[in-house]
């Protein structure tokens, strides 16, 4: 069980990582067997040529990613026409940023409730979003925020052009799915934006 806790941990702090005493204070175990577990998953991953996986160690972070034979194929996946078009899930990611900015991951993942590391490394690759500094204190996670190709992109002049989020609101409240309301409506804008 503490070896799927560890995975899970290690899957969802995406490319900030975790650290040891992170992991220890989630699953209450020691350090000591945390490293081991670590090491132990390390190896299978290594050894496992069905697997596209791997963990590695950044200073004192733990992180959960594919393996450099993976390389050349994720390149060609993210400057592939099949990934051109900003994805519902990209797209409500980017709209959090964009009105929340400067933002964590986690606390992306609290507003949205679910991981969001693939979606934000698809923006930053995308030009969309950037690392704007980082938080003060344990694991210094980046701060993200949107970047001048953004504006560009959704023919923005400043922020004062996107939807006003106290109109969305009111009409959130008016309807029952309000979460897809929200995207669609912000979506919209931007479309009508880019057809100006």
């Amino acid at each position: 069980m503490l070896v799927q806790k560890i995975e899970a941990l290690l899957f969802v702090s995406g490319e900030e990582g975790i650290s040891i005493s992170e992991v220890s204070h989630l699953t209450q175990e020691t350090t000591a067997n945390i490293y081991q577990v670590i090491e132990e998953l390390k190896e299978k991953y290594n050894s496992d040529m069905g697997s596209a996986l791997t963990i590695l160690e950044v200073g004192d972070r733990f992180m959960m990613t594919t393996k450099k034979e993976m390389a050349e194929l994720l390149k060609n996946y993210a400057q592939s026409s099949i990934n051109q078009k900003l994805s519902k899930i990209a797209l409500e990611t980017l709209a959090i940023i964009a009105y929340k900015q400067p933002i964590t991951r986690s606390e992306i993942e609290q507003i949205r409730g679910v991981q969001s590391s693939g979606s934000i490394q698809r923006l930053v690759h995308k030009q969309l979003i950037e690392e704007k500094g980082r938080v003060d204190g344990p694991g210094r996670a980046i701060l993200y925020g949107t970047t001048a190709y953004f504006f560009d992109y959704f023919g923005l002049k400043s922020m004062d052009d996107l939807p006003d989020i106290h109109e969305l609101d009111e009409e959130l409240d008016a309807e029952v799915e309000s979460t897809d309301l929200f995207f669609d409506r912000f979506k919209e804008q931007f479309d009508d934006k880019k057809e100006e």
